[in-house]
């Protein structure tokens, strides 16, 4: 074989095969940057990408969120006391070209950033108001790495405190400080159970006695208006009776001696009694006729004797001896 075409077939492969090793494939959460000669050209996206080998290069930046762990260090608060902190930071790329030009190492970088912040925020707050003011500090140190971050072509998503532990000595003090602080407000409520139950009582009692009363005043009632009712039905009917009567009397027409005989029929009920004096009245002229009768009923016996008085005369007194 001629030693020409050898070599050209050599060269074309070799062609070949530097030119397949241009290709690059950038896959979709990733931005690629092309330098010329070691100096930046454009940012390419996600994709196959070729660049030619020994002058161009493809350097490729992970735009996904990413999380750096803030190392454990101890911070003394604004009342002297040491506490050890640490925190996670959360953040994504924003600009490629910052990210990777503008800073040597992100990572250490950021988290050298957040250590110092960290003992600033913390510093400035006391023990109590740093162990329930997580979101405060969070909020704080968020801030102010986002705003030193921007120039690296990243931003804060958020910052989260993981653990804010004082020593020993001090944590357990707190813990007798919340066990004795929970038995005073078992105390507490256990007392205001206490007198809310003798409340109660005392409601009840006093709903019991206002009901009775209640009950008592309304049977009173029940029974004085059954009384009336009673009383007025009577009455009534007594009303209704007499006129009745009455005008049975003045429909009949009775003649003189039928009153005179009832005249005498009420006076021998009257008579009945044990008294020994019987006044009539002054309307006695109708009943002289039947004077004959009167004697034969009030007559003189072997008992007691009755005398009939007129209330227009001195009534007679009769004889005890008689």
């Amino acid at each position: 074989m001629d030693p020409i075409v050898v070599l050209f077939v050599f060269m074309a492969v070799v062609l070949v095969f530097v030119a397949a090793t241009g290709f690059r494939i950038v896959r979709p959460y990733e931005k690629g940057l092309v330098e010329v000669l070691g100096k930046y050209e454009t940012t390419v996206d996600s994709g196959l990408r070729w660049v030619m080998p020994f002058v161009k290069r493809l350097l490729k930046v992970d735009m996904r969120e990413q999380v750096v762990d803030v190392p454990p260090q101890e911070v003394i608060t604004k009342d002297n006391v040491v506490v050890t902190v640490d925190a996670v930071i959360y953040y994504e790329p924003t600009d490629p070209v910052k990210l990777l030009y503008n800073v040597g190492d992100f990572i250490l970088a950021v988290t050298k950033l957040a250590q110092t912040n960290l003992r600033n925020v913390v510093g400035d707050l006391q023990l109590d108001d740093a162990l329930i003011s997580r979101e405060l500090i969070n909020a704080r140190l968020r801030e102010i790495l986002d705003d030193a971050t921007d120039k690296w072509g990243s931003r804060v998503v958020r910052v989260e405190i993981q653990r804010i532990e004082p020593p020993p000595d001090v944590t357990d003090a707190m813990h007798r400080q919340m066990k004795a602080e929970r038995l005073r407000r078992a105390v507490v409520t256990e007392a205001e159970g206490e007198k809310r139950s003798a409340i109660l009582r005392a409601e009840g009692v006093k709903q019991k006695q206002i009901l009775e009363a209640e009950g008592e005043a309304e049977a009173i009632k029940r029974v004085a208006e059954g009384k009336r009712y009673e009383f007025e039905t009577v009455a009534e009917g007594e009303g209704r009776a007499i006129e009745r009567v009455f005008g049975a009397i003045h429909t009949g027409d009775p003649t003189p001696d039928l009153i005179a005989i009832r005249y005498l029929d009420a006076l021998q009920g009257i008579a009945d009694g044990q008294a020994t004096k019987v006044f009539l009245p002054l309307e006695v002229t109708g009943v002289l006729g039947s004077l004959g009768a009167i004697r034969e009923v009030f007559g003189t016996g072997d008992g007691d004797s009755t005398t009939l008085a007129s209330p227009t005369a001195p009534a007679p007194t009769a004889d005890p001896a008689a």
